[in-house]
């Protein structure tokens, strides 16, 4: 009849993905070294710009909260 089989999702469905999400971020981590130590110049500058962009944004947040509830 069946024999070994078993209906339902088993360890290796449960495991996949999460080994996946570990490759992906390692590889991510990887290329964001790779990129800091061939050009630090330009990384500083991207870095730069993302905390300009990021305080940028909490500034309007605020400036909205301020306006909403004055």
């Amino acid at each position: 009849m069946g024999g070994g089989f078993r209906a339902g999702p088993g360890p290796e469905r449960t495991e996949l993905p999460m080994n996946v999400k570990k490759v992906a971020i390692l590889v991510v981590v990887a290329l964001l070294l790779f990129y800091v130590i061939t050009q630090p110049t330009q990384a500083a500058g991207m870095f730069q710009g993302i905390l300009s962009w990021l305080r940028d944004g909490a500034e309007a947040i605020i400036t909205f909260l301020k306006n909403l509830f004055a």
